[in-house]
């Protein structure tokens, strides 16, 4: 299993989008990201920062349905 670290918001920014997610709005300095693929509508919310954490990094993984291994892969 890939040992993750903190990245910044345009590293996870630019793999989701290589990962086919589009952002699609923005609330405060929450960043919504969505990827459709047929029927299934695929959802991560990703926050503005400089740096987001290794702890807010899984829980987009785990929103996009992304393993560690493939997100590695995408860099």
């Amino acid at each position: 299993m890939a040992r993750l670290s903190p990245q910044p918001f345009r590293e996870v920014k630019r793999r989701l989008e290589s990962a086919g997610f589009v952002e699609t709005t923005q609330k405060g300095s929450h960043v919504k990201f969505v990827r459709r693929l047929g029927g299934i509508v695929d959802t991560a919310i990703v926050p503005r920062k400089h740096e987001i954490p290794v702890g807010t990094l899984r829980s987009i993984l785990s929103q996009a349905h992304i393993d560690p291994d493939d997100w590695e892969r995408l860099g």
